[in-house]
Formats: structure tokens, sequence, C-alpha cells
């Protein structure tokens, strides 16, 4: 049993640092395979709905196998920058400076970093990362729900995430990013969902630096 400050930290690992090997869930697959023209339109779809994101905020919750769940703000700026702003208690930070993704531990005061690439959020993140080259659509059973699993299958240590969308007018490409599915090597499933996803706010390149704990002052 895991305390709650020890959640934070193996949930993270977990679903942002890139160790991941992620499953396609049962009741996806049992879905019929829709024509290959419908799915390589609905692909399309999605890499524009990514692609059109410039800038958006969202509040979210991550929650494990466990149900065990945390909170935070989402600030995402393409090309390459994220921010998961969690909730005090966690006392962890997830941030993109555009170039390497960092996990910040101000409990432990470590920092970690992993390339873009080399992490599952690098579907959403990379500018060079080929959504579509990558991209596998899974039936969803309905028009209103896309769902795209992301996978190189030459580096399957760079993990798996299943983008989930829903048909919305007035999202970029008319595809709402409303969470995404991640699952480890052990089984262990993490979920980020999404809520309150605003578009094109101003969103300036500070709010991807942090306090480094193993420094008294600067910020990087």
């Amino acid at each position: 049993m895991f305390t709650l400050h020890e959640f934070p930290k193996i949930t993270l690992r977990a679903a942002i640092a890139g160790a991941l090997s992620v499953s396609v869930p049962a009741a996806m697959l049992a879905v019929p395979m829709a024509p290959a023209v419908a799915q390589t339109s609905q692909l399309d779809q999605a890499v524009a709905a990514l692609r059109g994101i410039s800038t958006m905020t969202a509040n979210f919750t991550q929650t494990d196998r466990k149900g065990q769940t945390l909170s935070g703000v989402l600030t995402l700026k393409r090309p390459g920058k994220i921010r998961f702003e969690y909730q005090k208690s966690a006392k962890m930070l997830v941030v993109s400076n555009g170039k390497s993704l960092y996990l910040v531990d101000y409990e432990v005061n470590q920092v970690q970093r992993w390339p873009i690439g080399n992490s599952p959020l690098g579907a959403l993140l990379d500018p060079n990362r080929d959504v579509k080259k990558y991209g596998k659509l899974i039936p969803s059973g309905t028009d209103n729900v896309v769902t795209v699993e992301v996978r190189d299958s030459k580096h399957p240590e760079y993990g798996v995430i299943t983008l989930i969308f829903v048909r919305n007018a007035n999202a970029p490409g008319g595809l709402q990013l409303t969470n995404w599915v991640a699952l480890d090597s052990q089984n262990g499933r993490t979920t980020v969902r999404l809520t309150n996803q605003r578009y094109g706010v101003a969103v300036p390149d500070s709010a991807f630096t942090f306090k480094d704990p193993r420094r008294s002052t600067g910020r990087r």
C-alpha cells in the first residue's frame, strides 16, 4: 500500500517520464473495424486538432489504477512547452521548456530530466513527432469520439499514449482533447482527464520555468 506522499512520485514516473508500455482496453478492441478511408479521415482530423492548438489551459485530474487522484492546472504552448501544476500536497511539478521534460520533486529536492521525444507526451509536444506516422485509430463505436493510440514501434521504451477526442465545433480542428490513458509494463494504468479547456490564451514563456530545489535561488 502506497502512502499519500508516495503516490504522486509513482504516478508521475509511470505516466510522464516515459517508462510506459500501453495496451488497448479490451472494450475498444471488440468494436468492429471502420472502413480504411474513414479511419484515415478521422486520423487526419485528430492530427489537425493537435496541430491547431497554439496555447491551451485546462483543469486536470490524474488517476492511477487504485483510484487515487491528484488534480491541478495544465498549461500548454506549442511547440514543446507544457506545465502540470499539481495540488500543493503533491509537492511536485512536471514542466517542459520546449527541449526537455522535467520532473521536479520539492519534497526531496530532486530534478529529473528527459528529452521530449522520449516521453509519451511527445505526441502532444514534440513538433517533429509525426503523429499520423505513429498513430493508429482505435474504433470508439460512436462518431462523436475519436481515439488515437500513438506508439513508436522502434522505441517501445518511449511508451504509448492513447488520446481521446470529442467532437466540439469550438475546439481547434473541431475535436477537443478530453483525456489520455497510459498503462505501464506492470499494468499500472494512469488516466488524465481535462476540463475547462481554453484555447488561444496568452501564455508567457516564463510559465515553463521552475524554481530549482537544488539551488537556494534562481530558476531554470
